[in-house]
């Protein structure tokens, strides 16, 4: 995903947080894989990543996609995080999702606005400005 190979302590610690999202939480995120071969396309979902910003969105499924370059504006993003949406909807019981980008990431934006996420504030995380969405239950 990063163009940089990760490090088998890298891998384990992304593969341990992944799992505890799910035994902690209940949502996490899934794979994302080519239908034709099987080939890993990326990840998305769910998590709450305690994130210190203001307005705080701790305690709300925060939604995340990260594809492969190779599989950009091939409308994967936006089919794999309607099922993701879909699930969270009915399995999970809270009124909304956020999803947070940095400027300037104007295809996730599309993406999002697609799924239902409308513009709450425009905001920063680690002093780089984001946007904050949101999008309420059974928006998708």
């Amino acid at each position: 995903i990063t163009g940089i190979p990760a490090t088998p302590h890298e891998s384990w610690m992304r593969l341990m947080r992944g799992m505890g999202m799910w035994a902690m939480l209940g949502y996490g995120y899934w794979v994302v894989e080519d239908r034709k071969d099987q080939t890993f396309l990326g990840e998305v979902g769910l998590a709450d990543f305690l994130r210190e910003m203001k307005p705080s969105v701790a305690g709300i499924p925060e939604a995340g996609w990260v594809l492969k370059p190779e599989a950009h504006g091939k409308g994967i993003a936006t089919e794999a995080m309607r099922a993701v949406l879909a699930w969270a909807d009915t399995h999970l019981d809270f009124p909304k999702t956020v999803c947070i980008m940095d400027q300037g990431f104007d295809a996730s934006r599309n993406v999002a606005l697609k799924l239902g996420f409308r513009d709450q504030s425009l905001t920063t995380f680690r002093d780089k400005p984001i946007h904050l969405m949101e999008r309420p239950a059974s928006a998708c």
